[in-house]
C-alpha cells in the first residue's frame, strides 16, 4: 500500500458525497475524530493509516504491517517473477492475509541471504532507504581467497567505480578469519560488496545480511521463515 495523503476536507467530501462547505459544518459540530481526537482543521493532512471516525462510526481503519524475513539464497526480492520463487511466495496467506499489500524494503539479490524487511508503510520504509539517513547495513561475507589487512584501508577509503563515475562511501571491514569478513555499509550500490572485493580479484562465495540499523536478524528464524516485528523494533526504525 502506498502511503497516499489527502486533506481531511477532501477525504470527507468524497467519502460522504457532500460539499466541502458541509464538511466545515461537520467539523464545527465535533462530529469527526482523527486518531482519537476531535478534528477541527479542514487543512489537516491524513493518510492511509489515519484512524477516522464519523458520528461514532469508523470510516477508515487500515492497519500497518511490518515483517522480518530470513531470505534464503535462490529467492528473488520481488513480488512477482516468472522464473524464481519470490519472497512473497514464502509468506503463508493464512498467516499474512495482507501480504499482497506489502512492498520490499532494501532488496537482496538472488544469491544473497539474510535480513529482509517488508511493509505496507512507505514512510517507515523511506526512513531505511533514503540516502541522507545513512542507515548502516551489516553483512557477513565469505571469500574464495585469503583476506589481508590491506582490505581494511581500501574499504575505509572508498573505491572509485568509473562506470558510474562515483566513489563509494567509507565502509567498515572487520576480518573475522582468513576467509570471512564483516562489512558495514551506509549505501547500497549495485553489487557493491562483490565489486569491492573484485578489486582484489577475490570472489565472494556467500553474502548474508545480518542487520539494518540496529535491527538484527532474529537468530531463531531459519532460512525462509518470517515473523511480525514487535513494537520496539518498529520504533527503533521510527527513531532513525
Amino acid at each position: 500500500m502506498s502511503l497516499n495523503t489527502a486533506r481531511l476536507d477532501r477525504f470527507l467530501a468524497q467519502y460522504c458525497q457532500i460539499s466541502r462547505r458541509d464538511v466545515r459544518l461537520m467539523l464545527a459540530k465535533n462530529r469527526v475524530l482523527v486518531d482519537g481526537r476531535i478534528a477541527h482543521d479542514i487543512d489537516e493532512i491524513i493518510d492511509n493509516f489515519s484512524h477516522i471516525v464519523l458520528d461514532g462510526q469508523v470510516i477508515q481503519d487500515n492497519a500497518s504491517h511490518y515483517i522480518m524475513l530470513h531470505k534464503p539464497v535462490g529467492v528473488v526480492s520481488a513480488t512477482q517473477d516468472s522464473e524464481h520463487k519470490t519472497v512473497l511466495d514464502l509468506l503463508c496467506l493464512s498467516e499474512y492475509s495482507y501480504k499482497e499489500q506489502l512492498h520490499i524494503v532494501g532488496r537482496l539479490d538472488l544469491n544473497t541471504s539474510g535480513l529482509l524487511l517488508l511493509t505496507n508503510d512507505s514512510r517507515w520504509s523511506e526512513r531505511l532507504t533514503l540516502p541522507e539517513k545513512k542507515v548502516s547495513k551489516r553483512y557477513l561475507v565469505t571469500l574464495k581467497n585469503k583476506l589481508t589487512p590491506e582490505y581494511i584501508a581500501a574499504f575505509a577509503n572508498g573505491m572509485y567505480f568509473d562506470y558510474e563515475d562515483i566513489t563509494t562511501k567509507a565502509a567498515k571491514l572487520t576480518i573475522l578469519s582468513d576467509y570471512q569478513a564483516e562489512v558495514e555499509l551506509t549505501e547500497g550500490r549495485y553489487h557493491q560488496i562483490k565489486r569491492m572485493f573484485g578489486r582484489f580479484r577475490n570472489p565472494v562465495i556467500a553474502l548474508h545480511r545480518c542487520s539494518i540499523g540496529n535491527l538484527q536478524l532474529d537468530e531463531q528464524l531459519r532460512a525462509g521463515e518470517s515473523r511480525v516485528l514487535n513494537h520496539d523494533e518498529i520504533e527503533n526504525i521510527n527513531n532513525i
